[in-house]
């Protein structure tokens, strides 16, 4: 009787288990950036760059989560790129609530208790020429995320013993790297992945106001280019998650003027309603099929009661026709939101026709022998030209199944 009963409580556990996971997967740590860290079997032996703690930031009041020190890992340039600096900006999702940003301060995420010591510099970081041509040498910096708002939160809950201050970690490290001699650049490029490619976008004038005229300044956006789209159920999935973020956190004292004289603070949290404003020359890396998008705002479970969506949502080989068109729709969708941005001259463009998320740090999709291209060009080559002004770079892949080169993710 006894093995009976645990039989019969196992899976109604273990399905208490799943859901938990899917919830927080909508709100907080997306299945695919668990990926973040994973290295590519092109680089075996990548260079692994040690944590530092700003320890100025607790004085300004510029801490995770849980009201630990922020961090960064930093590994110098030389030779050419003693004086060029890359930040890169981490990613990894949103809290939306007390109960998600509790969780949430127990985590990498939100307290650098958690976080590694030291992690893998790959893709966009590497320090190796052949896997990253044109920053190699580059002062190249990781900001460690653990606000949960991608670094534009500034207020508080005492009863949960929640701070959420990203805006003032920004601050805090921007002033710490200035002082380590950032001040003295040449040249300049912002990046971010996810949450830290939005973070990148909402602030990219920031960043170029920190140098004088004569600093050569741009900002990279990868996978951040998060739509206001409706989901499978017919509702806003993302939207209300923003709602959330933005209320909870203080981030609408945070958002760019520009778009909050005219719109509300959570549209103005969408890039779609910013990019047109910013200022600073910027480049949008995105695939055309994000699979944290299509996971978790266009087809989460919670809009998917039945299950519909699940095998299409982990591998888009078993999507059916009709799963086809809607996720070709929001291909138009994000092609018509940067109709705009691409009539700059000085911006800068990637959109891949590839079922990916965040392709500027893993060594497979930056730069490799079968690395994803777009007319024979390469991501880290696309950069590259558009940051040093070889040439222009506004390239848009042809609709799914056309593009051989992408590296899918496949989740099982």
């Amino acid at each position: 009787m006894k093995l009976l009963w645990v039989w019969v409580v196992l899976p109604f556990a273990f399905a208490q288990l799943v859901n938990a996971f899917f919830d927080f997967n909508e709100t907080e740590l997306s299945l695919i950036e668990s990926l973040e860290y994973g290295v590519s079997k092109i680089n075996y032996n990548p260079l692994m760059v040690g944590l530092t703690l700003i320890h100025t930031a607790g004085a300004k009041g510029a801490v995770c989560l849980d009201g630990t020190l922020p961090g960064y890992h930093w590994h110098r340039g030389y030779g050419s790129g003693a004086n060029s600096w890359l930040i890169q900006l981490e990613g990894g999702g949103w809290c939306n609530n007390i109960r998600t940003c509790v969780y949430r301060k127990k985590t990498r995420r939100g307290s650098s208790t958690y976080m590694e010591k030291q992690i893998p510099f790959t893709g966009i970081l590497s320090e190796k020429a052949e896997e990253n041509p044109d920053f190699f040498n580059w002062n190249r910096v990781k900001l460690r995320y653990c606000d949960g708002a991608s670094f534009t939160g500034d207020s508080e809950n005492k009863g949960a013993q929640l701070q959420f201050r990203g805006q003032r970690i920004w601050l805090a490290a921007m002033e710490d790297l200035m002082s380590k001699g950032m001040r003295y650049a040449n040249q300049a490029l912002l990046s971010g992945c996810s949450a830290g490619g939005l973070a990148a976008i909402l602030h990219c004038d920031e960043f170029r106001g920190l140098f004088p005229r004569t600093t050569r300044v741009k900002c990279l956006s990868d996978a951040g280019l998060f739509l206001d789209a409706v989901d499978v159920s017919g509702g806003r999935t993302i939207r209300s998650l923003y709602s959330g973020v933005v209320g909870l956190q203080g981030v609408q004292h945070n958002l760019p003027r520009i778009c909050t004289n005219h719109l509300d603070p959570t549209s103005c949290f969408f890039p779609q309603n910013v990019i047109n404003h910013i200022r600073t020359p910027l480049f949008i890396l995105n695939a055309a099929y994000d699979s944290w998008q299509i996971q978790s705002s266009i087809a989460p479970p919670s809009a998917d009661p039945h299950g519909y969506w699940h095998d299409c949502r982990l591998n888009h080989a078993k999507c059916s026709p009709s799963q086809l068109r809607y996720l070709q729709g929001f291909r138009t969708q994000m092609l018509n939101a940067i109709k705009g941005f691409s009539m700059s001259r000085e911006n800068g463009l990637f959109i891949n026709s590839c079922f990916a998320h965040c392709q500027s740090e893993r060594q497979d999709t930056w730069f490799a022998d079968n690395s994803p291209e777009i007319r024979n060009k390469p991501i880290a080559i696309a950069v590259g030209d558009w940051y040093f002004d070889r040439t222009a770079v506004k390239v848009v892949d042809c609709p799914y199944p056309c593009d051989k080169t992408c590296h899918n993710l496949v989740f099982r």
